[in-house]
């Protein structure tokens, strides 16, 4: 089943529910759908892995404005953005936890044979690459940034 049919099923569902938050969260996700497979050169189809970056760059817009309401004390817009966080969330692949990324960061770091925050970039290559869905760039970095340090 492909993310465009489990959305619309879950569209169905929320309508049936007259839940609207949901609704708002996935309307949000399908929209981004039709605009990939839309996009010159898809050729109407989007592959799995576009879903993940897809689901992923929504996910880090929802935290960027979920941090600035919550700055502005705009408690109403932040409860929209953690409604559609917790909406997108149920499609992302799941996330890799702290131990687990420094242990798959710490191979990649071994087999790129980096020693110093000088080999960032051959680590940050690979590591965005092999990890792309199961975890975000700014913790990849943060991570990379740390076990290089040592």
């Amino acid at each position: 089943m492909s993310l465009e049919q489990k959305i619309m099923a879950e569209m169905k569902d929320a309508m049936k529910a007259k839940d609207e938050a949901s609704l708002r969260g996935l309307r949000a996700i399908k929209a981004e759908i039709i605009k990939a497979k839309t996009e010159p050169g898809a050729g109407g189809e989007i592959t799995s892995e576009k879903e993940a970056s897809m689901l992923q760059k929504m996910m880090k817009q929802r935290k960027d404005s979920l941090e600035i309401y919550q700055q502005q004390s705009r408690s109403d817009l932040a409860k929209k953005e953690e409604e559609e966080i917790s909406v997108i969330e149920r499609f992302l692949p799941k996330q890799l936890s702290a131990d687990e990324l420094k242990a798959a960061l710490q191979k990649i770091i071994t087999e790129a044979g980096a020693s110093s925050p000088a080999d960032m970039g051959k680590v940050m290559g690979v590591a965005t690459k092999q990890l792309a869905g199961k975890a975000d760039g700014k913790t990849i970095s943060a991570t990379v940034k740390e076990l290089l340090a040592k």
